[in-house]
């Protein structure tokens, strides 16, 4: 009997790993709400086009819900402060900004050449994953935006203030 787990202790588990992905530090942020949408829209769209005639493209919603969350745990763990040997919203940028032309090529696809109503279904939620990845996509290129004009410099820029403050020391 020692060696079956009792159904406390699994579902503990179970739950220690969504508390870890669902920290409220990381959803109160508007990237971890934008990635948890990521997540749930490729997944509905995975399942709806498993389900439909247009089961041709269900490897694109598959490739993306993993990306996403595998983008989500790194930020629930707070992996890409950690690692910087990769450029994050660079990454990030380019995964999402693939993801949105892909479901949107795939959603166009299952739309108007499949008849029924599954594959017009997963269309649907298709056009809602490309919004969403569309979304972040902007949100990360105004990022970038701003760290090219800050020079590439990891450092926040300088307020009025904190400038003022050091010229008077001087």
């Amino acid at each position: 009997m020692g060696d079956i787990e009792s159904p406390d202790r699994s579902g503990s588990r179970a739950n220690g790993v969504f508390s870890l992905l669902l920290t409220k530090e990381l959803i109160g942020s508007r990237k971890g709400q934008i990635l948890l949408s990521e997540v749930i829209s490729s997944f509905i769209s995975f399942v709806i086009f498993c389900a439909s005639a247009a089961t041709a493209y269900v490897t694109a919603p598959l490739l993306a819900f993993i990306s996403s969350l595998l983008i989500l745990f790194a930020h629930a763990i707070k992996f890409n402060q950690r690692f910087t040997g990769f450029h994050w919203p660079l990454m990030d940028f380019l995964r999402c900004i693939t993801a949105s032309i892909v479901f949107f090529i795939i959603s166009i696809m299952a739309v108007a050449k499949y008849p029924d109503g599954a594959s017009k279904a997963a269309g649907v939620f298709g056009f809602v994953a490309t919004i969403v990845f569309a979304l972040d996509f902007y949100f990360i290129f105004n990022e970038l935006a701003d760290f090219l004009k800050r020079g590439g410099s990891n450092e926040e820029p300088q307020s009025k203030e904190d400038a003022d403050a050091d010229s008077d020391s001087e």
